[in-house]
């Protein structure tokens, strides 16, 4: 009866703290590392990753789902995910790391996955296999790491943060609908291609009758417009200014630097899908 060990990567820097905190602490462990490709993420997410396995010294496995995007969205009748319906999870991101596990989990191998939940975030959850011999590890609440030693983590190893953390809190999708209205303004900015692919998915949504657009209660289209763009940065600047005074200086203190989810006053246990964003 053998065993495998296992560990997915997002692109965010949880989940490669763990991968190197793992390297560093458990090199007689033959861990396999993963990555659920969508195929519509940020190209930062793609170059972080190339930074990763070198210092990992192994490549990450690319688990590309058998049926893209678009297909599901057909499949879905043109309705855009959203927080009530994440098939772009359960499709494009589970599915394929269960095809990847299933022969061996029908074996009976016993599969130990290592899942980033950091010490700072008592209530939040990760996957968990309806296999009875699939088991769970949460190596960075065990170890009492949070979200400042996940950072300091990455700073030691020479790997950095992946370079979106400069303007949006998460990663997974480039129009992953858990983002905030500034990450959009935002995203139009940086990835002007990838903004007007999500417009076409969202025109394609509305046409076909969908409930949903991706920024909630608000189009793209009308979210981009000049006099509201300038009223969500403006109104981020002064939600972020609020937040730094509510914190006192303390250059001694090692806090970590404020993310958008901060700013917003968003609990890190709701703030997006568990396999997407750490």
């Amino acid at each position: 009866m053998r065993e495998r060990h296992i560990l997915g990567v997002s692109g965010g820097r949880d989940s490669a703290a763990l991968a190197v905190h793992m390297r560093q602490t458990r090199p007689d462990l033959r861990l396999e590392y993963f990555f659920t490709d969508t195929g519509k993420e940020l190209p930062e997410v793609y170059s972080f990753l190339d930074r990763l396995e070198g210092f990992l010294g192994q490549p990450i496995a690319r688990l590309n789902p058998d049926r893209d995007f678009d297909f599901w969205m057909a499949e879905y009748g043109n309705f855009l995910p959203s927080p009530r319906t994440r098939w772009c999870t359960r499709q494009l991101k589970l599915r394929p790391l269960e095809h990847w596990l299933r022969a061996d989990l029908e074996a009976g191998v016993t599969v130990h996955s290592y899942v980033a939940i950091r010490a700072d975030e008592p209530s939040r959850e990760g996957y968990t296999s309806t296999q009875s011999n699939m088991l769970v590890h949460l190596p960075l609440r065990d170890a009492g790491i949070d979200r400042k030693g996940v950072i300091d983590i990455l700073r030691n190893a020479d790997v950095g943060e992946p370079e979106y953390y400069d303007w949006r809190s998460r990663s997974g999708c480039t129009f992953c609908f858990f983002q905030q209205k500034i990450e959009w303004v935002r995203l139009a900015e940086r990835h002007p291609d990838r903004f007007d692919e999500a417009v076409a998915y969202e025109k394609t949504a509305i046409d076909g009758g969908s409930p949903f657009t991706w920024s909630q209660g608000e189009s793209l289209i009308a979210l981009t417009k000049p006099d509201r763009v300038a009223q969500i940065k403006a109104d981020y600047e002064k939600r972020l200014d609020r937040l730094r005074k509510r914190r006192p200086a303390n250059p001694l203190s090692g806090r970590s630097p404020e993310t958008i989810d901060d700013v917003y006053g968003i609990e890190e246990a709701s703030a997006g899908c568990v396999i997407c964003h750490k």
